[in-house]
């Protein structure tokens, strides 16, 4: 787990939550200790609500980080033995936005051409490509220039609804899936068993609170599934949204004195994908390339016409889109069971799941309604006075 943390993990505080056998539990790091933090808040949701950078919460000692047997699920056994490291999100929106790197603009336009076939995507680029180059990359989204840029590729026949999110005043915000659905560090990720096209997504992930203020980031896999997606823009939520489809962690890095917005403009997030035949594929995504600021991002999920009264974890995208092959010449990466997927950022840590499909990963049991019953059963719910 250690070689999971952040590079100054010693000097970050770090939210997360702990699967202890009461249950799911809200845990602090702070200069190496881990404060269970369920009597401030009995979720992180509520947390990141209600902590303001004090630099004493209350909360009980759980000893150091390094002591904990934080395994994960593969070498564990049982995937829901105590002590397990959950997705450190829970009851805020799980929303991602996509098509906000021009590379994965392109991407998306050569899926929706390709009809999901992955033969005729290479075809597809090579056209794209040809016509319209780095030119998506030089334009600011909504700006004059963007509408001549669009007016040009409908003219030439190459508009796309994909491209109108890239470059045009608006941004694609949708969502990934229910609250609660996210798994953690060191827990399986799914992808669809008829799936024949997919990859990872690796993002920075802002969390932020019911007024929509950023409190930290945490890294992310919006797992994608390419040729579902590919046949119709309409089928993004089979795409996006099923079992283990979403993955967060290790912990969210909260904004504090060390760490800021600024770090996450300037972040460098790698990709691993390591199958269990020996094939290695690597790539790296740059947030200084993103084309609409992290802020902005945030403007368009919520405000007068969308509220999240429990905070809402916002993906901010991806610039990664595997075109390399892995087996066939021309056809594409795509995922097998067993990947091993290692998600890294230095000052946000090392998200690692391993691929299997949905069917097979561990059922998602603990809804709103049951995490409700276990925290009343703990005495966390406070009574309303009347």
């Amino acid at each position: 787990m250690l070689d999971s943390l952040p590079r100054d993990w010693r000097q970050a505080t770090l939210l997360g939550r702990l699967l202890t056998s009461e249950g799911p539990t809200p845990i602090l790091v702070r200069r190496g200790r881990v404060l269970d933090v369920s009597a401030f808040a009995p979720t992180t949701s509520q947390f990141i609500a209600r902590w303001r950078g004090e630099a004493q919460v209350p909360g009980e000692d759980l000893g150091e980080l390094e002591a904990m047997a934080l395994r994960p699920a593969w070498e564990r056994g049982d995937e829901r033995r105590p002590p397990a490291l959950l997705s450190p999100v829970d009851l805020q929106c799980l929303k991602a936005c996509g098509v906000t790197f021009a590379v994965s603009a392109l991407e998306r336009v050569i899926e929706e051409r390709a009809r999901g076939d992955v033969a005729a995507a290479q075809r597809v680029r090579d056209a794209l490509e040809k016509r319209v180059g780095a030119g998506i990359g030089a334009v600011r989204p909504g700006s004059p220039e963007a509408a001549r840029l669009k007016e040009a590729l409908l003219a030439a026949g190459l508009w796309s609804q994909y491209l109108e999110v890239a470059i045009g005043p608006d941004a694609e915000v949708f969502t990934k899936g229910p609250v609660l659905s996210s798994v953690g560090w060191g827990e399986w990720i799914g992808v669809r068993s008829d799936s024949r096209w997919n990859n990872p997504e690796p993002e920075v992930v802002l969390v932020c609170d019911p007024a929509g203020r950023a409190a930290g980031a945490a890294l992310g896999n919006d797992v994608n599934l390419r040729d579902i997606e590919g046949r119709s823009a309409l089928l993004l939520g089979k795409a996006k949204d099923n079992n283990a489809s979403c993955a967060i962690g290790p912990f969210i890095r909260l904004f504090d004195g060390g760490f800021s917005l600024e770090q996450v403009r300037a972040a460098e997030v790698t990709l691993e994908v390591q199958g269990e035949e020996g094939y290695v594929l690597e790539g790296a995504s740059s947030m200084r390339h993103i084309s609409r600021d992290p802020l902005e991002l945030i403007s368009q999920t919520i405000g007068r016409h969308h509220q999240y009264p429990d905070g809402f974890a916002l993906f901010l995208g991806t610039m990664f889109a595997p075109v390399e092959d892995r087996d066939t010449p021309g056809l594409g990466f795509t995922h097998r069971r067993g990947d091993r997927v290692r998600i890294a950022s230095e000052r946000l840590g090392t998200l690692e799941n391993r691929v299997t499909h949905c069917e097979h990963a561990p059922p998602w049991t603990l809804g709103i309604g049951a995490l409700m019953e276990n925290l009343a059963t703990r005495g966390l719910l406070p009574c309303p006075e009347h």
